[in-house]
């Protein structure tokens, strides 16, 4: 047969073999596009499954199996809620590059942790060699409120510089839960001395003032900051501030100008729920 034969047969080969990898991968594009729901609804989805599915399969060996798998799928699921804060509420990739030994995708994130929310975007390079595959994040991109918190702000442009996405989900979790910590203590203190704590910015503001009725004019400002550093390590930072009327600044000077020094020494001995509870009984018995 005339080699200019084969030839047209192996280019019509290698053609269809293109097109075939071209149609696999607008698939797998299509396949990825996912969209992931709340916690609350996988596990609720978990649990629909498990009621159905081990319903319709009584009487098999492998539905005891089954639902073990399940129940400790949704105590891990259920776990990690609790211990990082951390739910997902939508999730999609898709493919930007593929060959042999290489592979590019692009994700996007959204979610929330309490009542922080964000938004990721970045790219995955996959490396394959003989004896493993390497991954590596690039041009992420990280949307959230920062307010007037001008850490957090670096925090987030660091991260986004060095793509480190681990140190993003466990610096962020933990400067979430203490925002979190600090909202339920004003919230408990609110409640219980509602005639001595007033929060000027709601629960989400960052001070309380003290005051007692009695002494018009008479505040203590509570300051309550939560620091994080471009390496991601959090950390609470409180002061006091004082504003006394001056009949009792010349009665109480040296009491008034300890205060602060004072209360950061409660600080360091008894944690921060005590030390502020003690300035609180402290001013309404003041007279």
């Amino acid at each position: 047969m005339d080699n200019s034969i084969f030839q047209v047969y192996e280019d019509e080969i290698q053609s269809l073999e293109e097109e075939i990898t071209l149609l696999a991968e607008k698939y797998e594009d299509s396949q990825q596009e996912t969209t992931f729901f709340s916690d609350k609804e996988i596990l609720m989805s978990i649990k629909s499954f498990q009621r159905e599915f081990l319903g319709e399969s009584e009487g098999h060996e492998s539905s005891s199996n089954l639902k073990a798998l399940l129940e400790s799928l949704e105590t891990d699921l259920s776990f990690l809620m609790k211990f990082t804060g951390i739910q997902f509420t939508s999730h999609s990739k898709k493919t930007v590059e593929k060959t042999r030994n290489r592979t590019v995708r692009k994700h996007r994130l959204s979610g929330n942790c309490h009542s922080l929310s964000f938004q990721l975007e970045f790219q995955l390079l996959e490396m394959q060699n003989k004896d493993n595959v390497a991954a590596v994040v690039t041009d992420l991109s990280i949307a959230m409120e920062f307010g007037e918190d001008s850490d957090l702000s670096k925090f987030v442009s660091s991260t986004e510089e060095h793509g480190n996405l681990l140190m993003f989900f466990r610096s962020f979790s933990s400067y979430a839960q203490w925002r979190e910590h600090r909202r339920c203590t004003f919230l408990h203190f609110k409640s219980k001395y509602p005639d001595v704590v007033t929060l000027p910015e709601g629960l989400l503001g960052d001070y309380i003032i003290l005051r007692n009725l009695k002494l018009p004019g008479f505040e203590l400002l509570i300051v309550w900051k939560i620091h994080i550093d471009e390496e991601g390590r959090t950390l609470p930072v409180l002061d006091l501030l004082t504003k006394v009327p001056e009949q009792v600044l010349e009665q109480k000077m040296a009491t008034i100008e300890n205060a602060p020094t004072r209360f950061r020494s409660m600080l360091l001995l008894f944690g921060i729920e005590t030390a502020i509870e003690n300035l609180i009984k402290v001013v309404a018995l003041e007279n």
